[in-house]
C-alpha cells in the first residue's frame, strides 16, 4: 500500500509551512485585490442608486432604486463638454509627443557618438531631483505666453527624465550587432532610430505612454495655476470646483427642476453626494478603460531590461 506522496516528485511534495503560506497568500492578494476594487465600486453603484438613499449613506454593497437620471443631468452642467475635450485633447497631445521625445532622447542618450552623451544625460536626469520651484515657474510660463495657452498643459511635460531612463535602460538590452549591422548597410542615425530600434521599443513606449496618458488625465493643478479662461480647464479641475460647490449645484439642479416633487422625482432629485459619485465616475472610467489594454506591454517593459546578465 503506497504511503500518502509516494510517486510524486520532490517538488510537487510541500510542506504544512508552504501550504499554510500559499493559503495565506492567497487570502492577503484576495483582501488587497478587494481593498483596490472596492472604492470605484462603491462611486459607481452610489451614482446609479436612489439620490436620497445614496445621502444617507445607506448603499453600501449593492445599488437600490437604480436609475440613470444623475448622468445626464451632471452632463448638462456648463462647461463640462469643453472640460472633457480640453482633458482628452491634451492626454493624446502630450502622450503622442512625450513618448515621442522619450524614445528619441533615450536612443541617442546610447549612442556613443553623441556630443557629450554623459554631460547631456547628467543635466537632464539631475532635474529629476532640483527644480526652480513654483513662482519662478509661473513667472516663466508667463513670460512664454503660456499661461491662459492650452500648451502649457502640453510643452513642460514632454521631456521626462524618468521616462528617458526607462527607455535608454530597455535599448541598452537591444544587442548592438543590430544597429551595427544596419550602419554597415548605410543606414543613419534616423533610419536606424526610425527602422530598428523604435519597432523593437513596443513594450517600453505603451509604459511611458501609460505614466504620461494617466498623469496628463489626473492632471488639475496646472489649470488651478496657469487657468482663468474657463473654456481651457480641464475635467480634473472641474470635478474640483464641483465637490466644492457641490451644495450649490444640487441647489441649483433642483431649482431648474421645479418645486413640486413627488415621491419618485425625490429618487432622482440630485443631492451633493450624487454629484460627487457621479462626477468622479465619469472623470475616472476613461483612464480605467484603457488601461487593461496596455497592461500586458506595462509588465514586459518595466521587466525587460531591468536586470543584466
Amino acid at each position: 500500500m503506497k504511503k500518502k506522496g509516494q510517486g510524486l516528485s520532490p517538488a510537487m511534495i510541500r510542506t504544512r509551512g508552504e501550504k499554510a503560506y500559499n493559503v495565506f497568500n492567497i487570502v492577503f492578494f484576495i483582501v488587497f485585490a478587494f481593498v483596490c476594487v472596492y472604492p470605484f465600486y462603491y462611486l459607481i453603484i452610489n451614482s446609479i442608486s436612489n439620490n436620497t438613499a445614496s445621502a444617507a449613506g445607506n448603499v453600501r454593497w449593492w445599488p437600490t432604486g437604480i436609475h440613470w437620471e444623475n448622468y445626464g443631468q451632471v452632463f448638462a452642467l456648463d462647461g463640462l463638454t469643453d472640460a472633457a475635450f480640453i482633458s482628452l485633447a491634451r492626454t493624446v497631445i502630450g502622450t503622442v509627443l512625450t513618448v515621442i521625445a522619450s524614445a528619441f532622447l533615450g536612443f541617442m542618450f546610447t549612442q556613443r557618438k553623441m556630443w557629450h552623451r554623459a554631460f547631456w544625460y547628467r543635466f537632464i536626469v539631475i532635474t529629476m531631483y532640483f527644480n526652480a520651484g513654483l513662482i519662478p515657474m509661473f513667472i516663466t510660463m508667463k513670460n512664454l505666453g503660456l499661461t491662459n495657452n492650452f500648451w502649457v498643459y502640453v510643452l513642460p511635460a514632454i521631456v521626462q527624465p524618468f521616462n528617458i531612463i526607462l527607455v535608454k535602460t530597455y535599448i541598452e538590452s537591444i544587442p548592438a550587432s543590430l544597429q551595427e549591422a544596419a550602419e554597415v548597410d548605410g543606414a543613419g542615425t534616423l533610419t536606424v532610430f526610425a527602422k530598428i530600434v523604435l519597432p523593437m521599443c513596443t513594450p517600453i513606449l505603451a509604459t511611458v505612454a501609460i505614466f504620461s496618458a494617466v498623469g496628463q488625465w489626473n492632471s488639475f493643478q496646472d489649470t488651478l495655476i496657469y487657468m482663468t479662461d474657463s473654456k481651457l480647464y480641464s475635467l480634473q479641475y472641474l470635478l474640483y470646483t464641483y465637490i466644492n460647490q457641490a451644495n450649490a449645484l444640487a441647489a441649483s439642479v433642483k431649482a431648474s427642476s421645479g418645486t413640486a416633487m413627488n415621491v419618485a422625482a425625490l429618487a432622482t432629485q440630485q443631492t451633493p453626494t450624487s454629484i460627487r459619485m457621479t462626477v468622479s465616475v465619469i472623470v475616472v472610467l476613461p483612464i480605467l478603460f484603457v488601461y487593461p489594454f496596455f497592461q500586458r506591454f506595462f509588465v514586459k517593459g518595466m521587466m525587460l531590461g531591468a536586470v543584466k546578465g
